[in-house]
């Protein structure tokens, strides 16, 4: 499966979202092609990272998504994820194309709610010649009790058209800019912490089978 996460608007969390889902399915034995297709290489940086501290798995990023095809042909059990943002747009729209799933991160801010509609405008706009899911999810969610952007946020999501919502948020939590900083999962670095569990529960609506 090809799975592309993207989003218009730069600081989503695509990138870790990207990295952590690339480890928890490599962690469970399943074969990982990554596509960092953004000019900033945040994903790449930080793969660069867990090469040098030697934490396994080891993962390879590929910066042209020209193969992606070929790889699913060549073996259908293999996962593609694609970390591509509006800075390589030549490289969204062609991600696009090829993708057979598209994941949005969407913080709750209500700049971030404006910036997924238009980019299901985008998606909209490509040809494709199969089926194509888009599913948005709630990202640094909030974690105190007082507040409500994330559940107002959720609720303008719910609002949009051709769009699914996952039942499950990642919260706004210091475990998780650590343990990209260090190359390391969330789930690697605090095993049982809040932030390894809610992922683990993102991890397996996206990924049932495993």
């Amino acid at each position: 499966m090809i799975t592309v996460v993207g989003n218009l608007k730069g600081g989503s969390g695509k990138s870790t979202v990207t990295f952590n889902l690339a480890v928890w399915l490599a962690s469970a034995g399943k074969s990982i092609e990554l596509y960092d297709l953004d000019p900033q290489c945040t994903l790449g940086d930080v793969l660069q990272v867990r090469k040098e501290e030697g934490f396994e798995p080891e993962l390879k990023v590929h910066r042209y998504l020209r193969p992606a095809q070929k790889v699913v042909e060549s073996n259908p059990s293999t996962e593609i994820l694609i970390d591509v943002g509006t800075a390589n747009m030549a490289g969204m729209k062609r991600a696009i194309t090829v993708a057979d799933r598209i994941i949005i991160p969407v913080p709750p801010s209500q700049a971030d709610i404006w910036s997924t509609q238009r980019f299901l405008y985008l998606i909209a706009s490509e040809k494709r010649d199969r089926p194509l899911e888009v599913i948005a999810f709630i990202n640094r969610a909030d974690t105190h009790i007082a507040v409500h952007e994330s559940d107002e946020a959720e609720t303008a999501l719910q609002a949009l058209p051709g769009i699914s919502i996952l039942p499950v948020r990642l919260s706004q939590r210091i475990s998780y800019r650590r343990s990209f900083s260090e190359g390391l999962a969330v789930f690697e670095l605090e095993p049982s912490g809040k932030a390894a569990l809610e992922f683990q529960k993102f991890a397996e609506l996206l990924y049932p089978k495993l």
